[in-house]
């Protein structure tokens, strides 16, 4: 993902970088992470603002594919899969025609760029620290036991950082601690030294000294994979194998699950709660309602693609209604936006104002 990122002469094309924003989100599964990526990027003044708006539009389509693989597990039963199949699209379809009608506005007239950078302009902006944990607070736990990636990894692939090639985004040591020794070195002449360090001549030598940093492993992680050795690849093969089996099996559970919880009466009643509209003339609330429900639950999970992927299987056995189901993905999308916000503010002082930029026009 960082590689793909990296290449800058193909992220001045607005649609090339839409397909790439799409096809990272595509890689990571969340469009959280490379928007935050984009973010990042655009701090560290790797990329410019303008140019990462089309990037974000394609994070928001890579991240309708979740759900979309979501729908097939409930390709046993032809009208559940009609019906989870056509509430999975609906998200497809409205980040499709909103990228079909921005980018080109954004590219002709550059109006996100412009209505961001005013509103950036007008407020006086202070350095930020990192974004609350939510539900990370319960996940953590159970994923660090799993793996732990250094996630500085990918960000320094992306910014260019050439010592980050070969390093394994797998975690070995949490702690760590940095320690700055003095070393005497020997130098050509005088004039090699540096200046307001010592520099003394002992026979036919000049020796001057330097400041070295070193990194001292303190702790090692207590994760699955710390001593297996594993090159990286291998690794994100055994996982992503193990997490298609875990999802497709809590998918397919949850179906029949939900199918046997809301048969008879419970569904009649379930059905009617979450379906109906408010009492005339109020009706055209309960759609607004809704897009704020979708946006409270995206904000708590910090993920889009987890959240509508929640209700695909519901949409499926037909608790949730297809028209129901629209403001609540459109709520979704409102909610991701929040992430790459938190992201924007933990970026350093002198660049939060691109930061946020370009999660504003997120």
């Amino acid at each position: 993902a960082g590689d793909i990122f990296q290449d800058n002469a193909a992220l001045s094309n607005p649609v090339a970088g839409l397909v790439i924003g799409a096809l990272v989100t595509l890689l990571v599964q969340s469009s959280s992470t490379s928007s935050s990526i984009v973010v990042s990027m655009v701090s560290s003044g790797l990329l410019e603002v303008q140019s990462a708006v089309p990037v974000i539009m394609g994070a928001n389509i890579g991240t309708s594919v979740t759900n979309t693989i979501v729908a097939m597990m409930q390709a046993g039963d032809r009208n559940e899969f009609r019906r989870a199949f056509a509430g999975a699209t609906v998200h497809d379809f409205f980040n499709w025609l909103s990228v079909l009608i921005l980018l080109p506005l954004e590219a002709a007239t550059g109006v996100l760029y412009k209505l961001t950078k005013i509103i950036i302009d007008s407020f006086n902006i202070q350095g930020g620290n990192n974004a609350p944990d939510l539900l990370n607070v319960i996940t953590d736990p159970l994923t660090d036991a799993i793996i732990e990636l250094d996630k500085n990894v990918i960000s320094d692939i992306a910014t260019g950082d050439p010592a980050a090639r070969n390093k394994s985004l797998i975690k070995i040591w949490c702690k760590t601690e940095k320690i700055t020794t003095l070393v005497n070195i020997t130098v050509p002449s005088d004039a090699n030294c540096t200046t307001g360090a010592l520099c003394w001549v002992e026979g036919n030598k000049t020796l001057t000294q330097i400041n070295v940093t070193e990194t001292i492993n303190l702790e090692r992680c207590n994760h699955i994979f710390v001593f297996a050795n594993l090159p990286d690849l291998a690794v994100g093969l055994i996982l992503l194998a193990l997490s298609l089996l875990i999802l497709c099996t809590c998918l397919i559970l949850i179906a029949k699950l939900l199918n046997s919880m809301l048969k008879g009466q419970v569904a009649v009643v379930i059905k009617k709660v979450l379906n109906t509209d408010f009492p005339f003339p109020f009706g055209w609330v309960t759609g607004y309602i809704a897009i704020m429900v979708g946006a409270g639950m995206t904000f708590i999970v910090q993920s889009s693609s987890v959240f509508t992927s929640a209700i695909t299987p519901l949409v499926g056995i037909g608790v949730i209604s297809l028209e129901r189901a629209y403001p609540l993905t459109l709520g979704s999308n409102i909610g991701t936006t929040t992430t790459a916000i938190l992201a924007a503010m933990a970026a350093p002082g002198e660049t939060l104002a691109n930061s946020l930029q370009i999660a504003l026009c997120h």
